[in-house]
């Protein structure tokens, strides 16, 4: 008996209510021409969306009384569909790279490291500075300190420290993000 009553009730359906789904006794109606009618009666809004052949959609249900407008509902979702992938499309994700150094790093690799971080840095992206310390290297971390403070310093048009460098187990991480 239970089943029989969930296969009974219709299927949820996403976005507004569309014809006989609205409930309001009154609405405040928009004509196929996108004028202002006014506050009208539930059925005389019916009567003229069938008079255009359109549908009666409510366009904003928490409104009192609500607002319902005459359309093609059709179109109405491809529309609606159109605007949500230009903005999905122009949304930027941002991403965090990560460089890693050595407190012992040689001006030919620092370079290049700081070469990627611009380019990251340029793209928007954040970049994630970790310094790995090896064996003995943990009792000098000053020296991978001073590392971090001239990544900082030679970035600092460019980009702001998101996170400060602080040591995490054998490594020590900032964060940089663009400016």
């Amino acid at each position: 008996m239970v089943i029989a009553k969930l296969y009974d009730q219709d299927p949820v359906r996403e976005g507004p209510r569309l014809n006989r789904e609205i409930t309001a006794r009154q609405v405040r109606l928009i004509n196929a021409d996108g004028e202002m009618v006014g506050i009208v009666p539930l059925h005389q809004a019916f009567t003229m969306a069938a008079d255009a052949d359109l549908d009666l959609v409510e366009i904003v249900p928490n409104a009192d009384p609500p607002v319902c407008k005459i359309l093609d509902y059709g179109k109405f979702r491809f529309e609606e569909a159109k605007k949500a992938n230009e903005a999905r499309k122009k949304q930027k994700i941002v991403e965090i790279k990560e460089l890693k150094l050595r407190p012992n790093i040689d001006d030919n690799d620092y370079e290049v490291k700081m070469r990627a971080a611009r380019r990251f840095l340029e793209e928007g992206d954040k970049v994630k500075m970790t310094m790995r310390f090896r064996g003995r290297e943990m009792a000098h971390q000053d020296i991978g300190m001073n590392v971090l403070m001239r990544v900082r310093d030679e970035l600092e048009p460019m980009a702001k420290v998101e996170q400060m460098p602080r040591l995490e187990g054998r490594q020590m991480i900032m964060v940089l993000s663009p400016r």
